[in-house]
């Protein structure tokens, strides 16, 4: 069978900038004979995120995500179909999902390797497991539980940079939802600081390639920062940080700003904000979702129970066409997404 397939086409170099070009389609041919325990494929949605700029590098610098290898298939999170199995959980017709899903558009996988999923959970919006009810999710709702020591009653503001991103956008609803009184998102425009207020809920949003963060920051948190929800890191963070309180604490969930740059994750902060973080006891420990796997099973019933009350809203920007994955990628880096940024790839 012939099938279409993206795959590494060449690496940015570690301080360069994505490009669609890295990437190249091609075709391939996927093997009819099966093994036991392995299903064949139809994919219908793949997911593009921050750390895959990690996976360009010869080396990703991290010791649980692999670097892709030169001409060969990318991979990461996807949805699909099941059309033939040899595995006896999975059944014609399921649907399925996997952290390490091939960019293409059939694939024969490992039954271990893959999950089923129930559409009914997300009304049928299938790709929320690739955000919303995901991994994403998890990330938004495990990092504010386990790092965030968000108390209800206690009269938290929190701050969300990258706040219109797939992690940011859902951050800030989580933390009111956990009990936050005030959360303040920053983003880079007006379009999307106005979705962040008008849809999710932000009390106030700042564009800070347009604003002076440090003046916002002072005037829309008139309290200081308790919890501040760091998906970018470098200067906005820095401006952050000034503004936090005693005791206060940074769920350190990416870094994106530093991801085109060879530093060390997570980025040391310059020396004179450092010295802030410690004269004031603000904790700034690496999360990693991975860590908390005992703890998907509940969280994810939780997410998807307030997508279903309408309590968590959720955005996508939505690519078609497997073709179109390194364009999407490359979009996804430089924020041209508001949410979670999907490759739709087939129906």
């Amino acid at each position: 069978m012939i099938i279409q397939r993206v795959v590494l086409n060449s690496r940015p170099g570690v301080n360069g900038v994505p490009a669609a070009e890295n990437f190249h389609m091609e075709e391939a041919t996927l093997l009819d004979k099966m093994s036991e325990g392995q299903i064949k494929v139809r994919t219908l949605y793949l997911s593009v995120d921050p750390y895959m700029r990690c996976r360009m590098n010869e080396n990703s610098g991290s010791d649980y995500i692999l670097p892709w290898k030169l001409s060969e298939v990318a991979s990461g999170g996807g949805i699909g179909i099941v059309e033939e199995s040899k595995d006896a959980c999975f059944s014609v017709g399921d649907f399925v999902t996997s952290f390490n899903w091939p960019w293409q558009t059939k694939a024969i996988l490992e039954g271990k390797q893959i999950e089923k999923i129930d559409p009914h959970l997300v009304d049928g919006h299938l790709s929320y497991f690739l955000g919303a009810a995901g991994l994403t999710g998890l990330t938004s709702l495990l990092g504010i539980r386990e790092k965030g020591h968000v108390t209800q009653g206690a009269n938290q503001t929190m701050v969300v940079s990258g706040a219109a991103g797939a992690c940011g956008s859902l951050a800030g609803q989580i933390g009111f939802l956990e009990g936050c009184s005030r959360v303040v998102g920053i983003c880079g425009t007006n379009e999307k600081c106005s979705i962040l207020v008008s849809e999710m809920g932000f009390d106030a949003a700042i564009n800070y390639k347009e604003e002076d963060l440090v003046q916002q920051l002072h005037v829309l948190c008139p309290g200081g920062v308790d919890v501040y929800f760091d998906n970018v890191g470098g200067d906005i963070s820095a401006a952050v940080i000034g503004q936090m309180n005693p005791n206060s604490h940074i769920i350190l969930c990416g870094q994106i700003s530093q991801y085109n740059k060879d530093v060390p994750y997570p980025p040391p902060l310059p020396p004179a904000i450092e010295e802030i973080r410690k004269a004031r006891n603000i904790t700034r420990e690496r999360f990693l979702v991975l860590n908390y796997m005992d703890k998907y099973p509940a969280s994810t019933m939780q997410l998807c129970q307030w997508i279903k009350e309408g309590k968590l809203k959720v955005r996508e920007t939505v690519v078609k066409g497997l073709e179109n994955i390194g364009a999407a990628f490359q979009s996804m880096m430089s924020g041209g997404n508001i949410g979670k940024q999907i490759v739709h790839v087939s129906d």
